[in-house]
């Protein structure tokens, strides 16, 4: 449920808001220090905005690095990588002044942050740690000084079946067991955080929800303009708030000295944001641009939401439930083997299933497909109770075992619960890929935690047109399940394709779409040149047969308010690119394409950095200051953008493209799926952080 903010707060109320206190079972982002290196370095203060508006997210944060000790250090601060986030500023402050970066080659980038370095000038690094995190590296803090950075990042806004969702990822996973071992991280935040989010709509929304932060103040400043606010209590409840605070201090219930802590906030929690547009809204096309020449290239950004006529699965599946049995899943098989009951006593009668377990090896325990008859669910859910979780994380092994024996005369689902993170066996991407790549098979996987190894469990998802959903620790997990089970019940667009004539357009991505699952958007990015009407056609195939859809639009002559949409197309290039690196190997003309378009746009990636060093710096080795430029151009555009109402970017109001509302989940069909689903993911929901509280005084 999407719930309303109470007017009265009791003191249990109380308790879970004050401050941003976080006590976290997982590895957190934070500030890294080297085990055993006894530094005073701290995170002193934490501030976020996050702008969402035409169909993308502008995400700014904003640090300050103190060191209240008598020597200088470097820093170190490293968070988790957003879902297909692009790095697009990242500012240090020098003598007072913020210094913008600007995008190198990671080798030299890294070659001149260190003779900076050693000359004892202040510089800065931002660079991408594969699928990892972010790192910043700042040289130096000096004693009794304070530094200042600020990063910003772009990324599409996702909607999925009317329910948007965004994530400002902090659980760091814990998957780089090399890096855990050397370092420290220290996620408290000693004086101010602050996040707050700008949710912009020209769509009506019911209701925006924060599902794990109960002190969240949320407003809907104007029909198409909602806040978010965390880091302070409401001022509504301040009174109340230190009344009963002091109620509490004088009958001894709480310390003064545990109300003080819990003014700091640990960097260790996701803050999941999801928003609900109202139900019944036609399907749709939007169109977002940027072309400032009317004589030149502009680009675009063309979101496609269908409406809901995919028809329902009737007929009987096979299902193949791949587990990870590794040493990793220790602690938590109970949980999995519940799972695993669960899904499997949803399964109707005229299904199959067969269940293959991965640790060092694969073996699969079923002895090809079983009728999921009551006795079969029964005898395989007391052998799945049994398992013992040991060994490393033979995922190809895994995968190939339950790959064999398909029946090409049935519908086939592989279920996979893993991160990801291979370590045994065969490892390389093109190798996952290529094993899909030859089967008519869907692979469904739940990308859970941060860390995890989205950029291979979506590239197979791609492979094998299924699909993958990330889960969080902070989310709505039965909402999640809802947004999988309600694809998993329902037909799918497959071998998508989309024209555009009438006006020049190149350079789409995605190039190749594949599949769009039910309540799923589409969305392109491309250039085109000109002006002028195009007719825009929706070709796929559902159960076998064609479908089609197509409208008519104009494309403008000129456009300044979104370049940021230049960067997010870019940054769809370069995945592309990556992509094919991936499948086809090392490629040292791919590379440098990645890395020119990477220089050209101000793009973190991971053969570019992000260098700041003093501007004389810059100018003696020869470093243009392209980024600098763009960063203040879309900096002035966002004031504009700030002080305008919600723009409609639909264009297909005149021929709409889809004749049937958007699908929402106040239909039916999928509670079967659900429950399917439910056991499967009940193995994440033990893992949901502790919530802040109070310590009673001893």
């Amino acid at each position: 449920m999407f719930s309303q903010r109470p007017r009265k707060v009791s003191v249990l109320g109380l308790l879970a808001l004050i401050g941003f206190l976080f006590v976290g079972t997982v590895s957190a982002a934070g500030l890294m220090v080297p085990k055993g290196q006894q530094s005073s370095l701290a995170i002193r203060d934490h501030r976020v905005h996050v702008i969402i508006e035409d169909g993308y997210v502008i995400t700014e944060v904003e640090q300050v690095f103190a060191n209240p000790g008598t020597q200088d250090f470097d820093a170190l601060y490293s968070f988790p990588v957003p879902e297909h986030a692009a790095v697009a500023e990242f500012t240090y402050w020098i003598d007072g002044q913020p210094v913008t970066g600007e995008v190198v080659r990671k080798q030299r980038a890294r070659e001149i942050y260190a003779q900076e370095k050693a000359a004892g000038r202040e510089t800065a690094l931002a660079e991408k740690n594969e699928y990892r995190t972010f790192d910043i590296s700042v040289a130096a803090v000096r004693a009794g000084q304070d530094v200042r950075t600020r990063l910003v990042y772009l990324q599409t806004a996702h909607t999925d079946t009317g329910i948007g969702r965004y994530v400002y990822p902090l659980e760091e996973g814990g998957v780089d067991e090399q890096r855990n071992a050397f370092w420290d991280v220290r996620d408290a935040v000693t004086g101010q955080f602050s996040f707050t989010l700008d949710l912009k709509s020209s769509y009506p929304l019911d209701a925006v929800r924060l599902p794990a932060q109960p002190g969240a103040q949320i407003d809907q400043l104007d029909p198409g303009l909602w806040r978010v606010t965390l880091g302070a209590l409401p001022a509504a409840i301040q009174a109340d708030f230190d009344e009963q605070i002091a109620v509490l201090e004088e009958s001894g219930s709480v310390s003064p000295e545990s109300v003080a802590q819990s003014s700091v906030a640990n960097l260790d929690t996701d803050i999941v944001v999801y928003w609900r547009h109202q139900a019944g809204l036609p399907g749709s096309v939007d169109l977002v641009t940027h072309k400032p020449d009317p004589s030149g290239r502009g680009t675009f950004m063309l979101t496609l939401t269908p409406g809901d006529d995919l028809p329902l699965i009737t007929e009987g599946r096979d299902w193949v439930f791949v587990l990870d049995v590794s040493g990793s899943m220790r602690g938590k098989f109970a949980t999995l083997a519940e799972g695993v009951e669960k899904a499997l006593m949803q399964l109707e009668t005229q299904d199959r299933f067969r269940i293959v377990t991965f640790n060092n090896s694969s073996r699969e325990i079923t002895s090809g497909y079983v009728n999921a008859t009551p006795e079969n669910v029964s005898h395989y859910i007391e052998r799945v109770r049994n398992l013992q979780a040991n060994g490393g994380t033979n995922l190809y092994a895994g995968l190939m075992t339950g790959l064999k024996s398909l029946d090409d005369d049935r519908s086939t689902g592989i279920v996979l619960v893993t991160d990801g993170v291979a370590n045994v066996g065969v490892t390389e991407k093109k190798k996952f890929l290529k094993l899909l790549d030859k089967r008519d098979v869907r692979l469904f996987t739940f990308v859970m935690g941060n860390s995890a190894n989205r950029p291979l469990l979506e590239a197979m998802t791609e492979v094998s047109n299924g699909f993958s959903m990330a889960a969080s620790n902070s989310d709505d997990i039965a909402g999640q399940l809802k947004l999988a089970t309600g694809k998993l019940a329902f037909h799918a667009m497959h071998d998508v394709h989309l024209d555009i004539d009438g006006i020049r357009a190149a350079d789409l991505q995605p190039d190749v779409i594949g599949s769009v699952y039910r309540g799923e958007q589409l969305v392109i990015f491309g250039h085109y040149w000109g002006d002028g009407e195009a007719e825009v056609r929706l070709k796929a195939r559902v159960a076998g047969s064609p479908i089609s859809y197509r409208t008519r639009f104009m494309f403008p002559d000129q456009s300044r308010l979104n370049p940021e949409i230049e960067r997010l197309w870019a940054y769809r290039q370069i995945e592309y690119l990556q992509s094919q690196l991936d499948y086809f190997g090392a490629d040292a003309d791919v590379e440098d394409a990645i890395a020119d378009l990477a220089v050209e746009f101000g793009l973190v990636t991971d053969f570019t950095s992000m260098l700041v060093v003093r501007d004389e710096v810059f100018d003696a080795m020869g470093i243009k200051r392209t980024n600098r430029d763009r960063v203040a151009g879309e900096r002035s555009v966002r004031e504009q953008r700030a002080a305008q109402q919600p723009v409609s970017r639909r264009v297909d109001q005149q021929q709409p493209m889809f004749n049937q509302s958007r699908p929402s989940h106040t239909g039916g069909g999928a509670l079967g799926l659900e429950l399917l689903f439910l056991g499967l993911l009940a193995l994440f929901g033990r893992h949901l952080r502790t919530r802040g509280r109070i310590q009673k005084k001893k």
